[in-house]
């Protein structure tokens, strides 16, 4: 499988699992299967890539997804930087391991926005540090959802 366009997730169906990768951790939230909200999964600890794949492709098989959504870092100017490269990377090499369809989206501010919401919310710095990936991961994905539903 390959890089799929919003058209294409437009005719895939059932649940899509997001991903807000980071160089530390990956959060991961999941759409139910209407793809009308997103929920905050899960946060992983990255280690190594084989290792890494491994878990995500047992969460994504484990919920019976049908396309990864993956946040994409590009800069605020729109440029592509090295870690767009690092993300576009670990991507096509976990499709090597298994053939799965991985939609990549745009994710400029998803971490501050977070971020501010759960500040407004007086959550404490601990919290929010053990949540703002699963949070980031939930606000791409949904951001996915809302724009296939226009």
């Amino acid at each position: 499988m390959a890089f799929i366009t919003l058209e294409e997730l437009a005719n895939t169906t059932g649940a899509l699992l997001g991903v807000d990768p980071g160089t530390k951790t990956f959060g991961l939230a999941i759409s139910d299967r209407t793809r009308l909200i997103s929920t905050p999964l899960l946060t992983i600890q990255r280690t190594k890539f084989s290792i890494d794949a491994v878990s995500l492709l047992k969460i994504f098989n484990d919920n019976e997804c049908s396309v990864l959504v993956v946040g994409l870092p590009i800069n605020m100017d729109g440029s592509s930087g090295p870690r767009v490269q690092s993300v576009r990377d670990f991507c096509i090499n976990l499709m090597r391991v298994d053939d799965i369809p991985i939609f990549l989206w745009d994710e400029r501010l998803s971490t501050m926005a977070v971020t501010r919401t759960m500040l407004s919310d007086d959550m404490s710095r601990s919290k929010r540090a053990k949540n703002v990936d699963k949070m980031a991961s939930a606000y791409i994905l949904q951001g996915v959802l809302d724009r296939l539903r226009r």
